[in-house]
């Protein structure tokens, strides 16, 4: 990762609220063609979240603490603020002498770019800023939000309008936030209805819906030249495993999540 940061472009996607078993379900399925495209050997990691909920696995990731890969360690980190005595930050570690990795990114020449989803990233009210407030240039409106049905598309144009007014020769951090997993999510399945909610069975809809359109995103973010990519859940969510209901809550339903990083080579989608 120290040879990546300053030569290629970065992305960041956060699926928000997807859960690990869906995720492999879907892929092993053939139902997400074109994410699986991309993870390695067509699978997802199994990671644990650095949070139960956004705000907290958000403000975990942006310092440097990506969801952690699920076995015995020490797992030697991607990204790392410089720290006296830190157990995982390894030689190919990119050290960032900064308080978060946006700033860490944006100090090393990078454009950083936010286009939010879900409520911590609305910049509706002072909760709801500090997460983008960390970026150069963010962006969020009602049609990226959780009650959007058609949030991801939205997002995806605005991406594409982003890299489009970039200059060639600038680098570029582009970080999104995806609301599509999160309640309410019963639209994407035909026939649901909002009475009978949301299930798994909708949670796996969005997650369809989503593949559907990330190729556009892929294609956006790697169009100007090589660019790393990361894709990941910030937490999952229960929808009456065990009794539980929800996320902000210690349930393996909750804590596992799906991860995948790679390149995307420009002009290849």
């Amino acid at each position: 990762m120290s040879q990546v940061v300053g030569r290629d472009d970065l992305l960041l996607v956060t699926l928000d609220t997807l859960r690990f078993d869906v995720a492999v379900e879907l892929a092993e399925a053939g139902r997400l063609p074109n994410l699986a495209a991309h993870l390695p050997g067509g699978l997802w990691e199994e990671r644990h979240a650095p949070g139960s909920f956004t705000y907290a696995s958000h403000q975990a990731m942006f310092a440097g603490f990506l969801p952690t890969p699920a076995a015995p360690g020490p797992h030697p980190r991607l990204f790392a603020a410089r720290f006296e005595g830190s157990e995982s930050t390894a030689d190919r570690t990119y050290v960032f002498d900064a308080p978060d990795l946006v700033s860490g990114l944006a100090d090393a020449g990078y454009r950083t770019v936010c286009i939010g989803g879900v409520g911590f990233f609305n910049k509706r009210g002072a909760l709801g800023s500090v997460l983008p407030g960390m970026f150069q240039e963010s962006h969020w409106e009602p049609e990226f939000g959780v009650a959007s049905p058609t949030s991801f598309e939205a997002q995806v144009a605005r991406a594409e309008r982003v890299v489009a007014e970039l200059p060639a020769g600038q680098r570029l951090f582009l970080f999104v936030n995806v609301p599509s997993l999160h309640q309410p999510n019963w639209f994407h399945l035909p026939g649901a209805t909002r009475e009978a909610g949301d299930s798994r069975a909708t949670h796996a809809a969005a997650l369809e819906y989503v593949d559907r359109h990330i190729g556009r995103l892929f294609a956006a973010a790697s169009s100007r030249r090589r660019c790393f990519t990361i894709v990941c859940s910030d937490h999952g969510t229960a929808y009456g495993d065990d009794g539980w209901t929800g996320h902000r809550l210690g349930h393996e339903s909750v804590w596992t999540v799906p991860y995948a990083h790679f390149f995307l080579e420009p002009g290849a989608h």
